[in-house]
């Protein structure tokens, strides 16, 4: 009765099974994997957030393919700030980055036609890619004194049937970027085999200081068909909001060919409300009291961190260069799914085991460095212990 590309294992995994017994105990647990910027404590300005919400022309209904042009000018606005030009006609709004990811499998890709995503990553391009009927190929993000992408793979994983090269700046959950001269290798690479460039950017706005070796943003690029996806669920600390958008870019005859046809993918679907388009310049301006209070948390939870890891502790970090994580190396005695089980049955403490986001290798675990600083302190002070214990 269902399609293929739905059969999935629906059975949770032991881990879930885990922390749903604990919860239904009611034992107290410290989640180190909270990343919902709503419940983390921060102060918003809910006057301004209301407000931007009451527009009265939102009764009224002028649909828009892109969506509506004051909403877009907003977001050209916002990449002013970053020296970046665009025009609002490069944009088009999406409920969400998800949905952005769908508009640009379905004008790149047929049936069978694959991505090529970063590995270690986010666990949802698989899901997103299969139902449109994409294939995903994985490439590698190498650790050596910080991440790089490995290009010499990405060379040799190529074929006919590659449509687009994602790349997620910075990275979730490595934290990080896209530098200069790896994006001049991905642009030969799409320019020799007739692909396109994915930029997933959401975190683009927390970097842990300047680099000036990081692309800035690759809403910029001209020399390969570019597609970058933002929005407010990370920009402004908005994900019940529901909207983010995808800005086209690249060279003049590809770009007008992709404008025109994405304007038929989203005149299809008109999935952002007009009150939500109205909302967005209101909305995208309470980032500028946000960001500087989730940059004071991830920064001051990753200090209190380093300071834990003391030289000659079992338990050591990543470089990390932005975004809201952080990724632990424990020794390997155990693997990721074994580390994570025993510390939350034994400690309470939850933690992201790194195949869940695909480590190649065990003996890693993702933490998210927006949790409350008391409850970030305490779980790091858990974890260390537990693993004092087991060497």
């Amino acid at each position: 009765m269902f399609s293929s590309r739905t059969n999935w294992p629906l059975t949770p995994n032991q881990l879930s099974r885990a922390i749903e017994e604990l919860r239904r105990k009611g034992l107290p647990l410290l989640d180190l994997t909270e990343s919902n910027p709503t419940r983390c404590g921060f102060a918003f300005d809910t006057r301004a957030i209301l407000e931007a919400l009451a527009n009265p022309q939102a009764l009224s209904y002028e649909p828009d393919p892109r969506g509506l042009l004051v909403a877009r000018q907003a977001v050209a606005s916002y990449y002013a700030e970053r020296g970046i030009a665009l025009d609002p006609g490069q944009i088009f709004l999406t409920a969400s980055t998800s949905e952005a990811y769908s508009y640009v499998f379905r004008l790149l890709a047929d049936s069978a036609d694959s991505v090529l995503v970063p590995q270690p990553s986010y666990p949802l391009f698989d899901f997103l890619a299969g139902l449109n009927d994409v294939g995903v190929v994985a490439y590698p993000l190498i650790y050596d004194q910080g991440w790089q992408i490995d290009l010499p793979t990405i060379e040799k994983r190529l074929d006919a049937r590659a449509r687009a090269i994602l790349v997620v700046h910075p990275n979730n959950p490595t934290g990080s970027f896209v530098r200069r001269s790896e994006l001049a290798e991905l642009l030969a690479f799409c320019q020799s085999h007739h692909m396109a460039l994915v930029a997933d950017e959401v975190f683009a706005d927390y970097p842990f200081g300047a680099d000036p070796q990081r692309v800035v943003s690759h809403a910029a690029v001209t020399e390969a068909l570019t597609f970058t996806l933002s929005g407010l669920s990370k920009i402004s600390a908005l994900p019940q909001m529901k909207l983010a958008w995808l800005v086209l870019n690249g060279p003049p005859e590809l770009l007008r060919s992709g404008l025109a046809r994405m304007e038929i993918i989203a005149d299809t679907y008109l999935s952002v409300s007009a009150p939500l388009a109205l909302a967005l310049p209101g909305l995208l301006e309470t980032r500028r009291a946000l960001q500087p209070q989730i940059l004071e948390r991830v920064t001051s939870n990753l200090e209190l961190l380093d300071a834990r890891l003391a030289s000659g502790q079992p338990v050591s970090r990543l470089v990390v260069e932005g975004g809201w994580y952080a990724i632990l190396r424990l020794p390997s005695i155990r693997t990721d799914e074994e580390w994570a089980m025993e510390l939350a049955r034994k400690d309470g403490v939850l933690v992201h085991p790194g195949h869940f986001f695909d480590f190649s290798s065990e003996g890693h675990l993702v933490i998210s460095l927006l949790t409350k600083p008391e409850v970030f302190e305490e779980g790091i002070a858990r974890i260390l212990t537990r693993v004092a214990s087991s060497a």
